[in-house]
């Protein structure tokens, strides 16, 4: 328990120091929406709506529990970087570029297998992603720049929105047959 409040005192330290506030203005809004088939990992925040004293230091915390195999699909922080700490497990985590203005980057895939102690720094508003390689659960913490994150997964944005993408816009975005779009959206709840 020591080595957890540690660690948390470190997160702190390390994004208080980066942001005094959050750099870019904040949504008004916030949508919760529970995950009800969950991917084998399990996302505790700590932010405002958890710990209000956050409001003026423009940070906000996370615990991530896996399971063996679990995954934290890809998805984008809008507003904030993200410093990732594994406290137990061996996570294989990576984030993709996104058109950056160097050609010879552009979507180009940065992967690491992180173990107990190790840290990874998670770009804002870049997709990234958290897979449990390991036959054993897995707990990392995470400190981010902002006192409101916000979170946008992938998958689930693209291929689960209510209502529905048109079908004619995702066929021409992912260059497959109709039959596949319509598979990928009858995935989501």
């Amino acid at each position: 328990m020591v080595v957890c409040f540690l660690i948390l005192v470190f997160i702190i330290s390390l994004v208080s120091f980066t942001y005094a506030s959050d750099p870019t203005s904040l949504q008004n809004f916030c949508v919760a929406v529970k995950d009800s088939e969950a991917k084998g990992s399990n996302v505790t925040p700590v932010n405002v709506n958890q710990l209000p004293g956050l409001i003026t230091l423009g940070i906000s915390l996370v615990r991530i529990d896996y399971a063996p195999y679990g995954l934290n699909p890809p998805h984008i922080h809008p507003q904030a970087n993200e410093v990732l700490v594994v406290v137990e497990g061996t996570l294989y985590v990576g984030f993709v570029t996104s058109n950056p203005t160097n050609p010879n980057v552009k979507n180009k895939l940065f992967t690491k297998t992180l173990n107990p102690g190790d840290v990874f720094v998670f770009p804002e508003g870049l997709i990234h992603f958290q897979f449990n390689v390991g036959k054993t659960n897995a707990v990392v913490f995470a400190g981010l720049s902002s006192r409101n994150p916000g979170v946008i997964t992938i998958a689930n944005a693209v291929f689960g929105s209510n209502p529905p993408i048109n079908i004619d816009v995702l066929t021409k975005a992912f260059p497959v047959v109709v039959n596949v779009i319509k598979y990928l959206q009858g995935q989501f709840w």
